[in-house]
């Protein structure tokens, strides 16, 4: 008698087994997915207000098209611009024009977190709560560089708020809720998940969390809350060809909201720590070319008067660690400056001459330093022949300086010509820069910059360093070298 098959249910049980344990995996997912977010809408609403901004507008000026008397449409267009608001004296009076957003409590005592933008010119403010409560508000502080306010109501009575959550640690594909005001309808609450972290839009200290939650215009200045009911984000800006939400909104981090509430909190304005110097990012051609091991840190392309000059930075050191922790471009640079407590005393490292040398500093306010005057205006073009690596060159001479604008004391070569097919016209080089240095050593002569030329060619490099000054702004590039 032939034995039964048993293949059959070894592959029945096979799939068996394969199926509990893609369910067992697949448990943990399911167990953090919300059923829902009612409860948590519930509890976080209290404290999330909507704003409402009044601002005093001018008056249309006197004039408009002409209107010739006589004219068989003269009446026409009278009546036309009345109803308008168009030209006449009873339409040229102030008027009043309302703005709408969101915002939240943040302690029991009637602090308020916005956007910026949101109350920014207003002369009166006003904020009602979930509850039908209205309240005046005032301004405690704003700062524009990061789009955040402040504001302040008093009430007999505690008022509900909301705690601050850790944007840190907050993980792209968690979820988060939303709510606010958009477009003016009121309590709204909209979720989704983080899409991403750490995005610039265009300030050097933006940190924002990207999230696919529906953001609307008056949604500005509302919280962007993570499971626990904790604000990781103010919600701030989307990104939009129709003016409406499509899924990519931008929050300001805790991480940095936090700390420039605490100081308008305090101080009613903010106080960032600054170093006095201008950067730029080093690219792997200007790594090659000063040794550096890779494109990393902040190049150093001027040292004004400040903290900076003060400790010794030089105009071609690389910034590449900064209190102790390694800097990785110029906007880690910036942001851990600013974030650093003025007064304070830390240590950078700096790339100098093929070593790194630590330097102290003491930091200063930035604040205190950002009206500083610019320097002399754009240089005219002067042509001339193309003699080195595409550039035509002429060492500075007294008339020469005052040409282009330039302080006596100044040297180096005046370029005076770039030729268009050249690597020197594609790196944006043109007629009135000036090369201060050539190899991170000063130039004056085309006898001394040939030199460096020679000199980066007898080391091995395939590109050699100038600094280039144009209007007074420094920046360096690195320029392709023939062997």
């Amino acid at each position: 008698m032939r034995a039964p098959r048993v293949e059959p249910l070894r592959m029945l049980a096979g799939l068996v087994l394969t199926l509990i344990v893609a369910l067992a995996l697949a448990l943990p997912a399911l167990a953090r997915m919300p059923d829902s977010f009612a409860d948590l809408s519930e509890r976080v609403s209290p404290a999330v207000v909507n704003i409402t901004t009044t601002t005093t507008v001018a008056g249309r000026p006197e004039g408009g098209p002409p209107i010739p008397e006589g004219s068989p449409f003269e009446d026409f267009f009278r009546d036309f611009f009345d109803r308008r608001g168009g030209p006449g004296p009873e339409n040229n009076r102030p008027r009043r024009s309302q703005a709408l957003g969101s915002g939240f409590v943040i302690s029991d005592d009637g602090f308020i977190v916005t956007n910026n933008h949101v109350i920014e010119g207003a002369d009166e403010i006003r904020v009602e709560f979930f509850s039908g409560l209205e309240l005046q508000a005032e301004l405690v502080g704003t700062d524009p560089l990061t789009d955040l306010a402040l504001l302040k109501v008093d009430h007999a009575s505690p008022l509900p708020h909301v705690p601050w959550g850790d944007s840190e640690a907050a993980r792209v594909g968690d979820w988060v809720i939303a709510v606010g005001n958009p477009l003016g309808q009121g309590f709204s609450v909209s979720a989704g998940i983080i899409s991403a972290k750490g995005r610039a839009l265009q300030g050097s200290f933006d940190d924002y969390i990207q999230t696919d939650a529906a953001i609307n215009r008056g949604n500005s200045g509302g919280p962007l809350f993570n499971m626990d009911g904790e604000v990781i984000g103010v919600n701030t800006a989307i990104l939009s060809p129709t003016g409406g939400s499509i899924g990519i909104g931008f929050a300001m981090s805790s991480a940095v909201a936090t700390r420039v509430v605490d100081q308008l909190q305090q101080f009613g304005e903010t106080s960032r720590g600054w170093l006095g110097v201008r950067i730029q990012d080093v690219s792997d051609e200007i790594a090659e070319a000063i040794g550096l091991d890779g494109a990393r840190g902040a190049l150093v392309t001027d040292v004004p008067e400040g903290p900076a000059q003060e400790a010794g930075v030089q105009s071609g050191d690389v910034i590449v660690r900064f209190d102790g922790g390694p800097v990785a471009d110029t906007r880690d640079l910036v942001r851990r400056v600013g974030n650093a407590e003025v007064g304070r005393e830390v240590q950078l490292g700096v790339f100098r001459e093929g070593d790194e040398v630590e330097v102290t500093v003491v930091l200063g306010r930035r604040e205190a330093a950002e009206g500083a005057p610019m320097r002399p205006a754009p240089a005219p073009e002067a042509p001339a022949r193309v003699d080195l690596l595409g550039l035509s060159l002429q060492p500075l001479s007294d008339a020469l300086r005052d040409e282009l604008g330039l302080p006596s004391g100044m040297d180096g070569l005046a370029i005076t010509a770039v030729d268009e097919d050249s690597e020197a016209w594609t790196k944006g080089l043109r007629a009135g820069d000036v090369i201060t240095e050539a190899g991170q050593t000063s130039v004056d002569s085309l006898a001394a910059f040939e030199d460096q030329i020679a000199q980066a060619q007898e080391a091995g490099r395939r590109s050699l360093l100038l600094l280039i000054r144009r209007g007074g702004e420094p920046r360096f590039v690195a320029i392709a070298i023939a062997d």
